[in-house]
């Protein structure tokens, strides 16, 4: 193995102090060069570098043990901002994010009734008006998108919702913006803004299930996004659950995505209100073709038993799904993203009774299964961390 060089080390070095910094908020110098290993000097001189190139600042003193105060630093968190751009089925949401994943600005646009071709002209109209609007340092585009991702060389290789196929959208908007940008699944970008800015982030392995109109799941394993040899692990939403079920858009029958995805549950509440005139869901809609997840909401706030026992039979699915990650991965967080969080118990209840029964009781005993703190901001928050991370190694 070749000897690095002198800028080589130096970089690493430079990567490493910022990245203590960055997780030890803050910690001194001496703290720093005992956690590092390197030397005092190397230290002083690297933190320097990072004052002057406006990434790390001082915050005040710590507690004295004997002599002077240490002089304690901190990331400036607005020094550096992404756009972080979430490919979202009803509307493409983007948002300028900072280093500790703050969302600066945002803009939400619609998508209805576009092609494959003004698909994507509306993400160049959504970052160009993100960037009019900017005033921070933007240093980094990264997109979460549905469909079949290749993250190392950008490529989209299947959307089906947008009517995309080996669309190198990396290349596309490095080239017109001359910034560098990271393109990955949505739920694998979820589980990475799981990992970086949600409430699992102190664990080194999690799994997200992203319930929406899609299925999907991002692994996180020894604090590393796990994309599998083809860049396709996840998706679980296209695991054959009931074979005599519906057809799916993959052509299969009877995947989960026919029987707990949001579009599902649509319609399963519309079979309901079809065949009962005295739903509760009338209360709410006129017809059953208004039927939707805002009121599928109302209607399970208003006790509606069918749609509590359509949420319960969604939920077994998704128990049953997830007994088979535990029994794979042994990973003891799991946290459920996407519209269909806003469900919550009547949705997380079923889910970790059926995921109990369905698992080893040691394995099932150990794994924590909760909503997710991000909100729909959580493909946003993964887009942008895939700049924290390649670009300042951060994560």
């Amino acid at each position: 193995m070749p000897k690095a060089t002198q800028k080589q080390t130096k970089e690493h070095n430079t990567s490493l102090i910022l990245k203590t910094i960055y997780e030890q908020d803050g910690t001194s110098r001496a703290e720093i060069a005992r956690m590092t290993r390197l030397t005092k000097t190397t230290v002083s001189s690297i933190v320097v570098d990072l004052m002057q190139e406006g990434l790390v600042e001082e915050i005040g003193f710590g507690n004295s043990e004997g002599g002077k105060p240490p002089i304690l630093l901190s990331v400036v968190d607005d020094a550096r901002c992404f756009i972080g751009i979430d490919l979202a089925n009803s509307e493409f949401r983007g948002a300028i994010v900072n280093l500790r994943g703050e969302i600066v600005q945002r803009l939400n646009l619609s998508i209805s009734g576009r092609d494959s071709v003004s698909a994507l002209e509306l993400i160049y109209t959504l970052i160009d008006k993100l960037l009019a609007v900017s005033d921070e340092s933007i240093c980094g585009i990264g997109i979460g998108t549905p469909g079949l991702v290749d993250p190392h060389e950008g490529v989209i290789r299947r959307a089906i919702n947008l009517d995309w196929q080996d669309l190198p959208l990396r290349n596309l908007v490095e080239e017109r913006y001359n910034l560098p940008c990271y393109i990955s699944n949505d739920c694998q970008a979820a589980a990475l803004g799981e990992y970086t800015f949600g409430e699992n982030s102190a664990t080194s392995n999690l799994v997200v299930l992203k319930v929406g109109r899609g299925i999907g799941c991002g692994i996180v394993l020894n604090g590393q996004l796990y994309y599998g040899d083809g860049s396709s692990a996840g998706e679980i939403g296209h695991l054959v659950v009931n074979e005599e079920g519906e057809s799916c858009a993959c052509g299969n029958r009877g995947c989960l995505e026919t029987v707990a995805s949001t579009r599902a549950l649509t319609r399963r509440a519309r079979e309901i209100a079809q065949s009962n005139p005295n739903s509760i869901l009338f209360q709410f809609a006129t017809t059953p073709a208004e039927i939707n997840t805002d009121i599928l909401i109302n209607a399970l706030e208003a006790g509606d038993e069918d749609i509590i026992n359509v949420l319960a039979e969604a939920g077994n699915y998704l128990g049953i799904a997830l007994a088979n990650l535990v029994g794979v991965l042994n990973v003891h967080h799991i946290v459920i993203a996407g519209s269909a969080a806003r469900f919550g118990d009547s949705l997380l209840t079923p889910i970790k009774n059926t995921m109990r029964r369905h698992s080893l009781s040691i394995l099932a005993a150990k794994t924590n299964v909760n909503f997710s703190s991000l909100g729909q901001d959580i493909v946003i928050k993964g887009a942008a961390s895939l700049l924290l991370a390649n670009e300042l190694q951060l994560v």
